[in-house]
C-alpha cells in the first residue's frame, strides 16, 4: 500500500517516494527534498531537530495534498517529513507531485512546501556550537 502522508523519525528515501508516485497517464513528476543546510544566516548549524503534533499534522498534510489536487488538478501528492534529530545534509521533508502535465506538477509542488510551513503543526530547532533555538517556519 503506497503511504502518501507520512511523518517518521527514521530516514526518508527520495527514491522510494518518487517510485511511489507512479502513473501511466501523467507526464510530469515533481519532487522537492528538503535537506540540513550547514548554516543559517552565516551561522554553522551541527543539526536540527523536528517535533510534531503527529494527529494534527498529518491531517494538515493531507489537506494540503487534497488542495492541490484539486487546485492545480494533479493526480497525487505525497508529503514525508521527519521528526527527531535530523544531521547536516540528511532529508528533512520530500514532496512528489504527479500531474498530466509539468506547469500544474510544479505549481503544485511548491504550494505543498510553502503551505507546509506555514500551517503544519511541525516545529524546527537548531544546534550551533553556543547553542541551540526553536525557530520559526516561516523565512
Amino acid at each position: 500500500m503506497k503511504t502518501l502522508i507520512h511523518i517518521t523519525s527514521e530516514k526518508l528515501d527520495p527514491q522510494a517516494c518518487l517510485e511511489t508516485i507512479s502513473y501511466p497517464e501523467c507526464g510530469g513528476i515533481v519532487s522537492f527534498v528538503g535537506t540540513v543546510r550547514n548554516q543559517t544566516k552565516g551561522k554553522p548549524v551541527l543539526k536540527l531537530e523536528f517535533e510534531a503534533y503527529e494527529k494534527m499534522a498529518l491531517k494538515e498534510m493531507q489537506k494540503i495534498a487534497d488542495q492541490a489536487k484539486i487546485k492545480f488538478q494533479v493526480e497525487e501528492v505525497l508529503i514525508h517529513h521527519r521528526t527527531g534529530l535530523v544531521k547536516v545534509g540528511e532529508e528533512a521533508v520530500v514532496i512528489v507531485v504527479a500531474a498530466p502535465h509539468r506547469k500544474a506538477a510544479f505549481q503544485a509542488c511548491e504550494y505543498c512546501i510553502d503551505t507546509l510551513k506555514e500551517t503544519v503543526p511541525i516545529w524546527k530547532k537548531e544546534f550551533f556550537e553556543d547553542g541551540e533555538v526553536w525557530v520559526s517556519a516561516h523565512p
